[in-house]
């Protein structure tokens, strides 16, 4: 096994940063800015890992010789792609299709081993089932401004928990980083996460 380059997380996402600290990885920070807006794929799949690796180039490039992570994640609902709400009305509405509905979420990763020049890219999808909930939950729900900051207006990992009952595949890809996957994608470069602790 080899000894770990500095971690990079090319991402402003304090979710995906704790789940790192949570399994002993304390990371340099640095957010990409990349505008999604020019990526126009329509499969989530595809379009997650373009994402991650578009964001994780761009900070690759400052850090050299470092492992950069980057991650974007998408909520699929009968075949429609939904990002971050842009508004309390647009995450209404987006809550009412929801209810009572299951969506599939996509989260890319993609790895850039500056040390080594290798680039891995993978993606975690889970199954998120929804709560029936009634119009006057969504909307209190929405005013708290946490369901604007997630992709598929909700946070796992915070108020959103109450109206998930079920998730089939991975807890930690749903907060934005799939944990088992990240191992696997360190153990494929021949580095062990207990490198990190």
């Amino acid at each position: 096994m080899k000894n770990s380059p500095p971690f990079v997380l090319a991402s402003a996402s304090s979710a995906r940063l704790k789940l790192l600290k949570s399994v002993g990885i304390n990371p340099i920070v640095c957010s990409s800015n990349f505008d999604e807006s020019q990526i126009t794929e329509t499969n989530p799949l595809k379009l997650v890992q373009i994402l991650a690796q578009c964001k994780a180039e761009i900070v690759a490039q400052q850090y050299e010789n470092s492992l950069v992570l980057g991650c974007d994640s998408v909520l699929a609902i009968d075949g429609q792609i939904h990002g971050k709400p842009n508004s309390q009305a647009e995450a209404i509405a987006r809550w009412q299709t929801m209810r009572n509905n299951y969506g599939t979420l996509y989260t890319g990763h993609a790895l850039l081993d500056g040390k080594q020049q290798k680039t891995l890219i993978s993606c975690g999808i889970t199954k998120v089932y929804f709560a029936n909930i009634d119009d006057q939950t969504i909307k209190d729900y929405v005013k708290t401004g946490e369901p604007l900051k997630c992709a598929g207006s909700f946070a796992l990992e915070g108020k959103g928990s109450l109206f998930i009952e079920k998730i089939e595949g991975c807890h930690s890809n749903v907060i934005g980083l799939s944990l088992p996957l990240l191992r696997e994608m360190l153990q494929k470069l021949d580095y062990s996460i207990q490198t990190f602790w």
